[in-house]
Order: structure tokens, then C-alpha cells, then sequence
């Protein structure tokens, strides 16, 4: 494990303590949450090393490297990203008609898949080999390990996406550059992250789902990721909201708290929240829409 003493977002050395939470998906360790005092971003603390990060990965109920369609939680998740697929698809279509695409942290590839059957190029990166493989045997989909990303020809995609992925990532800084380097002038880059601003993240604290420490190692709010995005020069010209998402992470959150009817209390976080992001414009995940400056 090791340390962050300096914010990756701003430069800033004034981080202090936020908030002490637990991996409540998996081993429940106890983490902390550091807060840059400059620019809002929030860090888990400590960091897992590099050989020490797939064990916390290692579960069955990983939902995004399963193809798997086992209990009720992978069923609802199931039906969600199937609404979510489509309606990914059609939000990136209203910026770019036709294109190539590259997805980075694509899982099994049914997004590739989608985009693949309506005519579009497409490539992907996924860390996890046996999701890796699934997507290529059963998609037949062009699917990369993560170090391919630095032998890539430099801007040759219209469009790459990073769906909670970004938070993943150890060196933001690095994987910003990155994508930047592969995206055409006229581009886009769509980045889906949890939002701590927001209503369910509030309720439930160090609870919160949306935390997932320490597979979360960044936590952000529109206002932190703008200050990443203005410092590699990246413009927002959009930020969605993923409603569905404040119902799914407030089912998980309700049942970390061992809660009594847990999806009923969950719909209503969920529904809540919703409700207080039309208003305040943080809802519980968010897609930032890009292009370069």
C-alpha cells in the first residue's frame, strides 16, 4: 500500500482526512478518503500497489467482468445495461453519426458489440484476461490488453469512452494524455464517473456504493473533473446525467447497511435523488461529454 501526499488533479500538497470508509463489497478493509482542499477531488487512501490490486477484483459478483446472470442483483444489472447499451448508443450518435470508436475498460463487449452491428469501427481495452477473452470469442471484437494503449497510431478514433472507468485508473494524468494523443481533432471523449455531490452520496457516507474503495482509487464532482479536464486543455460541452444509476448504487448502499426492505428504500434514495439532481445538476453519475480546445 502506499500514500498520496500531492492531489493529482490541481498539484496541491493541502489534502486532509475526509472521511473512513470500508471495502464493504469485498474483504472490508478499512480506507480513507483524502479532500484537496483547493480543488474538491477526494482519494482513496492508502493506494493498493500494482501486485496487490487484483485481489480486490477477485469476486465472482465483479459485475463488469462477468457475462454471468446468477441472482437478483447481476439480473438487474443485466436489464440495465441492456437500456444503458442503447442508450449510450444513441447519445454518441447524436454527436457523431458513424465513426470509429474505442472503449476503454470495455468488459465482455456488448457495447463494442452494439456499435459493431450498426456499422461503426471499433476497438477495445480491457485489463481483466478472462472478460478480455470473452469478448473476442464470443463478439469477435478487436480487444486489447491496457499496455497496447501506448502503441496505438496517434489520432485515429472519432470517438473513446471510459464508462467508470476513469476512477480505476492509478495514473489519471497519464491515461488523460493518452486519449488525447488517439482522439481526431474534431473528437469526442464521453467519461461516465460517480458523483460525490450528489443526493445518494450524501445519504449514505461512507457507505455510499458508489465509493467501491479501494477498486475506486479517484472520486469525483463536476466541479473537481473540470479543473482535470481545463488542465489538459479538454473542453465540456456536456454533462448527462445516468439516472438509473442512483437506483442500482442505492440498492447496493442499502444492503452494505444490512437495511430492511432495501429495494423499496432504495427506490425512493434513488428517486429522490433524481429529483434534487434536476435542480443542482449532480445526480448520482455523470457523463462528461469532450472535445479538445
Amino acid at each position: 500500500m502506499k500514500s498520496t501526499n500531492v492531489c493529482p488533479v490541481c498539484g496541491s500538497f493541502d489534502i486532509n482526512l475526509f472521511l473512513k470508509t470500508k471495502d464493504y463489497f469485498l474483504t472490508k478493509e478499512e480506507f480513507s478518503l483524502l479532500k484537496c482542499d483547493q480543488c474538491g477531488y477526494l482519494s482513496t487512501d492508502p493506494v493498493p500497489t500494482e501486485k496487490e490490486l487484483p485481489k480486490y477484483y477477485n469476486s465472482d459478483q465483479y459485475l463488469s467482468h462477468t457475462a454471468a446472470n446468477k441472482g437478483v442483483l447481476n439480473r438487474i444489472y443485466e436489464v440495465l445495461r441492456t437500456i444503458n447499451i442503447k442508450r449510450k448508443y444513441t447519445l454518441i450518435k447524436s454527436y457523431k453519426p458513424i465513426g470509429s470508436i474505442l472503449d476503454i475498460g470495455c468488459g465482455t463487449g456488448e457495447l463494442l458489440n452494439y456499435f459493431s452491428s450498426h456499422h461503426w469501427s471499433t476497438k477495445g481495452i480491457e485489463p481483466n484476461r478472462e472478460a478480455r477473452e470473452l469478448a473476442q470469442n464470443s463478439y469477435h471484437l478487436d480487444v486489447d490488453d491496457e499496455p497496447q494503449l501506448s502503441n496505438f497510431s496517434p489520432e485515429s478514433y472519432d470517438v473513446i469512452s471510459m464508462w467508470h472507468v476513469l476512477e480505476h485508473v492509478p495514473d489519471i494524468n497519464q491515461r488523460i494524455i493518452q486519449v488525447i494523443k488517439l482522439l481526431k481533432r474534431d473528437g469526442i471523449i464521453m467519461i461516465a464517473l460517480p458523483n460525490n455531490n450528489s443526493f445518494d452520496s450524501m445519504k449514505y457516507g461512507a457507505f455510499w456504493a458508489g465509493l467501491d474503495v479501494p477498486r475506486h482509487l479517484h472520486h469525483f464532482n463536476p466541479s473537481s473533473f473540470s479543473v482535470l479536464a481545463k488542465k489538459h486543455k479538454l473542453k465540456i460541452i456536456d454533462i448527462i446525467p445516468m439516472k438509473m444509476d442512483a437506483y442500482y448504487v442505492s440498492l447496493l448502499s442499502e444492503k452494505y447497511q444490512n437495511n430492511s426492505f432495501p429495494v423499496f428504500r432504495a427506490f425512493i434514495t434513488g428517486f429522490i435523488s433524481n429529483l434534487k439532481g434536476a435542480k443542482s445538476n449532480n445526480y448520482s453519475s455523470m457523463i462528461f461529454v469532450m472535445k479538445k480546445e
